[in-house]
């Protein structure tokens, strides 16, 4: 146990070392910003052809609500979500239409006036990383692919990659919960799964703290799950992190479908419960790619985090 506390104390990344060693180090200030603004992200990514779900519609005003109620009345599915959010507050799935009712990922149905509530509380800045006023993205809800759809209730799944200076170093799957409302985000009772980073296979789950080796509602196994497109999903977490000019931060993959692997959204602080889900500490790893020479070529990135993950986990001498 004295061991093994230890091992924790030597390789687990904590908050105020990765803001004071990686975070302020690594990104530079208005890069921050460029990512705190979904829509001014996604247009960065479609100039450096990082393919992204497409934005549907948007509402800037209080007074621009009453007219998106006809748009989204014309629509089956789509996802509302705040433009500067973060940790998926304000993110609503909606799945169907049943009469006039929304029909949200989770299965509850939302009347109109309690959409427009929302939608109020978005462009109020409820949700937004500084209070301020936002506004709302309607985007297009990603078809997921048949291996990732079987580990949900409702919403999607996305892959969390994370990225130091173009390297990626760790990988979670994250998965939404009935407790989450379709939302995949760990902290509103999304799962975390570790993903080996040089097979795409899935290893260990945990929710919240607590390890779990099955769905919460599902039941179904979480380990042994072999992700597809694993090759292009990392090398398309490495061009994202170029695009944006960030050193340090994690980008959310998801598996749609008809084209594949997407940027679902970047993130410029990303937490550090990926350790816990892949049983295996951040540091020696951002140590190692923080001293490295890396390569120009975002494939020789990915070759170079995938072997650094395979000497982390072999038996035998560390990083």
């Amino acid at each position: 146990m004295i061991g093994r506390l230890a091992e924790v104390r030597r390789d687990f990344l904590g908050i105020n070392r990765r803001n004071h060693d990686y975070l302020f180090r690594w990104n530079r200030r208005d890069r921050f910003q460029l990512v705190d603004d979904k829509i001014a992200c996604k247009a960065v990514l479609e100039t450096h052809d990082v393919p992204t779900p497409a934005i549907l519609d948007r509402c800037d005003a209080q007074w621009q609500i009453a007219a998106l109620r006809a748009r989204l009345a014309a629509r089956r599915e789509f996802v509302l979500k705040p433009a500067r959010g973060a940790g998926g507050g304000g993110i609503m799935v909606i799945v169907d239409r049943v009469d006039d009712a929304f029909v949200k990922a989770s299965g509850v149905h939302v009347a109109w006036p309690d959409m427009a509530a929302h939608i109020a509380d978005i462009l109020a800045g409820v949700f937004s990383l500084s209070s301020r006023e936002d506004s709302l993205l309607v985007e297009e809800r990603v078809v997921p692919e048949p291996v990732t759809a079987g580990l949900v209730v409702g919403g999607v799944a996305d892959l969390r990659v994370l990225v130091l200076r173009g390297v990626p170093v760790l990988a979670m799957l994250r998965l939404p919960t009935r407790r989450s409302d379709g939302r995949a985000n760990l902290h509103v009772g999304g799962v975390g799964v570790g993903v080996d980073l040089d097979t795409g296979r899935t290893t260990w789950g945990i929710s919240g703290r607590v390890e779990v080796e099955t769905h919460p509602d599902l039941g179904i196994a979480l380990a042994g799950v072999q992700l597809p497109d694993w090759d292009h999903a990392l090398e398309l977490a490495t061009r994202a992190a170029d695009a944006v000019g960030l050193g340090f931060l994690g980008v959310d993959v998801v598996f749609d479908a008809p084209r594949g692997p997407l940027v679902l959204e970047l993130n410029a602080r990303p937490g550090l419960a990926i350790q816990l889900a892949n049983r295996l500490g951040l540091r020696p790893l951002l140590e190692h790619v923080r001293d490295a020479d890396i390569p120009a070529d975002a494939a020789a990135r990915v070759a170079m985090g995938r072997r650094l993950y395979r000497d982390a986990v072999a038996p035998g001498p560390k990083l």
